[in-house]
């Protein structure tokens, strides 16, 4: 049971939201998002765990949203970003570790012809929508429904209940399909002929596609001129070393990678076929240019060292594997618990083995922030801090046996809820989804996307 309270946090809560807009850089790190009785700012981090500011440690499963695929402060990943930045993080010309990040890239994706290197998915997704815009000659983008975030831009952030200050004309140029569903996006083309640039979506959320789906797609797309565009930000290097791509066997025009690329350091890739990328270069004439990215810190020579050791951890270690076998056991010891609480209709985990979530749901099998927020404040109590349940190559057996025991007592809590009430067990209010229109609660909204965002 967690030991010191949250005294320095609650203090620094307070100032945190006098200076700071919802008071942190990430909607999904808000507080709006975890219990009251929960830390809310990380002193540190170390493979697995995490401690926060009142000296509380926790085995972390949201893994910086997914970014930490190795481990928190991983020695040779901080060792080669520390390297680098001794000699300076920024110049006038690029850094000779630019065509180096790009080398190894290229050979760790191998589908990937070009890439461009930028500091974060949104930066990635949305030069991929310029980038299919400009190549196509039209201006509307489909994006998948089923998938919760793609970018903070405006193209994507208007499909949104989230959607105030995005002018209609702009939200008029996305439109919506849903996941595994083929005639959904030929309606779409039907719909809108000729007037659809690209096709973006996560290959996968969490389980596999349907068979031949992906190529269904691709086909729909190329059959009616429009790119299809991958965002690989979860998927890329948790999937498959090259990606959900090579898993799947799908080469999609444009593709966007990030998050455990840098191992938790600030750096992505748009990447793609030659014939496409070269338009954001200096060596076509035959059309406009391409104002693709331009970054000033967008090869920072500490986060592309970052990347170039976090890709050859990624190809010379079994890290893949890892992650596959200690998410399978995982699954296994909390679905037991699940089982043996008589919970199975009230609390399922959902997903890859390599990238799992957890669904919470009231007696009358609804999604339900109140008990989600009940189950990670029962288990912030036992020193678990798990929004998803994301495991790192650092993540060990005793870890594991640790995180389901913790969870047993939690599900016995949950199971106590359902019979007398939630509300005499949770303290505060519960915690709220991140695409609501106002602050205050909204069951319609609530219900529309469950997913925590990225």
């Amino acid at each position: 049971m967690i030991d010191h309270g949250f005294g320095k946090s609650d203090a620094l809560r307070a100032r945190a939201h006098a200076m700071i807009p919802g008071g942190a850089h990430t909607y999904a790190k808000g507080d709006d998002q975890y219990p009251v009785l929960s830390p809310g700012f990380i002193a540190r981090g170390s493979g697995s765990h995490v401690w926060d500011v009142d000296g509380n440690e926790y085995i972390e499963y949201g893994m910086g949203n997914r970014a930490v695929g190795l481990g928190h402060a991983y020695p040779e990943i901080v060792e080669a970003a520390m390297r680098a930045m001794q000699d300076g993080s920024n110049f006038t010309r690029p850094h000779m570790l630019e065509p180096a990040c790009a080398e190894a890239f290229l050979e760790t994706i191998p589908c990937a012809e070009m890439v461009k290197f930028c500091k974060d998915g949104s930066d990635a997704t949305s030069g991929a929508v310029r980038l299919a815009r400009a190549y196509t000659g039209r201006d509307m983008i489909a994006c998948c429904a089923d998938h919760p975030f793609f970018s903070t831009d405006d193209w994507f952030i208007g499909t949104t209940p989230m959607n105030s200050g995005i002018p209609e004309a702009t939200r008029r140029l996305t439109t919506t399909f849903r996941y595994s569903d083929p005639d959904s996006l030929r309606d779409l083309f039907s719909q809108h002929h000729g007037k659809i640039a690209a096709v973006i979506m996560e290959a996968s959320r969490g389980d596999d596609p349907p068979a031949n789906y992906l190529q269904s797609v691709q086909r729909i797309c190329h059959e009616n001129g429009a790119l299809l565009i991958f965002d690989e930000m979860i998927t890329g290097f948790r999937w498959h070393v090259g990606g959900a791509q090579q898993l799947y066997g799908v080469t999609p025009d444009l593709s966007c990678f990030g998050k455990a690329l840098g191992n938790g350091f600030s750096v992505s890739a748009l990447a793609g076929r030659r014939e496409i990328m070269r338009l954001g270069g200096l060596d076509h004439t035959d059309r406009p240019r391409v104002f693709l990215l331009s970054t000033t810190h967008g090869a920072e020579t500490h986060a592309l060292a970052a990347a170039i050791a976090t890709m050859r951890v990624y190809r010379n270690e079994p890290v893949i594997e890892h992650l596959y076998r200690q998410g399978s056991n995982l699954r296994a010891g909390i679905e037991a618990a699940v089982r043996a609480r008589g919970l199975e209709g009230v609390f399922k985990v959902a997903g890859r083995d390599c990238c799992l979530a957890f669904a919470t749901l009231d007696r009358e099998g609804q999604a339900s922030q109140p008990f989600r927020t009940l189950f990670l404040q029962e288990t912030i109590k036992r020193g678990i801090l798990m929004p998803s349940l994301v495991v790192s190559y650092a993540h060990s057996d005793e870890d594991v046996n640790l995180t389901i025991e913790a969870m047993d007592g939690a599900l016995g809590v949950y199971a106590r809820a359902l019979e007398d009430g939630v509300e005499r067990h949770l303290v505060g209010r519960p915690s709220q989804v991140v695409f609501r229109r106002f602050n205050h609660a909204d069951a319609s909204e609530a219900s529309a996307r469950l997913a925590v965002v990225r």
